[in-house]
């Protein structure tokens, strides 16, 4: 199956009035966004503003106190709702398991659910580094890798559920100028060849101005 083919659409997310709170401490003020299939949006702010909170709830990791999201008009909380649609994660820290090669870190989620068969997994791992760049790389552990790489394998892992929305935390945090162009990159490479949708979060204007459709 070619890449162009794996995903030929994203999925549609709305976020309606979204309220969290830590204590006295309000994070998410009453937000309220609407991202469209297949395109690169954007969350602009400064470190502290939340827009890592806004990410956990849309995954799923965090519950509102008030608010809701919607993903192609059905509310993630709804029974069944999640399972329906695949959705993937990068995080700031790349989140690599140093005890792991890139190629198990990569399909570790297949590996984990026992999804396909081990040989199966072996060739997915491959196309997805081919797609991020880094071909024949499975054997490294990440202890090898620059920092922007890292962030590439992280993507690649992403990648291997076939995701319809990929939600990026700070993807150009600690890089180099020059690296950090490359992860933009490769973030709108996604968006031509699979069509995925994508949150950015960032603080980075180099990157926001660089892949978005559009900004809040």
């Amino acid at each position: 199956m070619s890449a162009s083919s794996e995903n030929s659409h994203g999925v549609r997310v709305q976020v309606r009035g979204l309220k969290k709170s830590f204590g006295s401490v309000e994070v998410l003020h009453g937000i309220d966004l609407d991202i469209e299939r297949g395109e690169v949006f954007v969350v602009m702010g400064p470190s502290g503003s939340g827009k890592t909170m806004l990410l956990k709830h849309i995954i799923g990791l965090e519950a509102p106190d008030a608010g809701e999201i919607l993903l192609e008009g059905e509310s993630i909380h709804a029974p069944g709702v999640m399972d329906k649609y695949r959705l993937a994660m990068v995080f700031q820290s790349s989140a690599l398991l140093n005890s792991l090669s890139v190629g198990e870190n990569v399909g570790l989620y297949l590996t984990e659910h026992q999804l396909k068969p081990p040989a199966e997994i072996k060739r997915v791992v491959a196309q997805k580094l081919e797609l991020v760049g880094l071909e024949g790389l499975e054997e490294r552990l990440p202890s090898e890798l620059s920092g922007g790489m890292k962030k590439r394998v992280a993507i690649a892992r992403a990648l291997v559920i076939e995701p319809q929305l990929i939600l990026y935390d700070e993807p150009t945090s600690e890089l180099d100028p020059l690296i950090a162009v490359t992860i933009a990159e490769e973030i709108l490479k996604l968006k031509r060849r699979i069509g995925v949708t994508s949150i950015v979060v960032t603080h980075d204007r180099d990157l926001a101005f660089g892949v978005a459709d559009r900004m809040a």
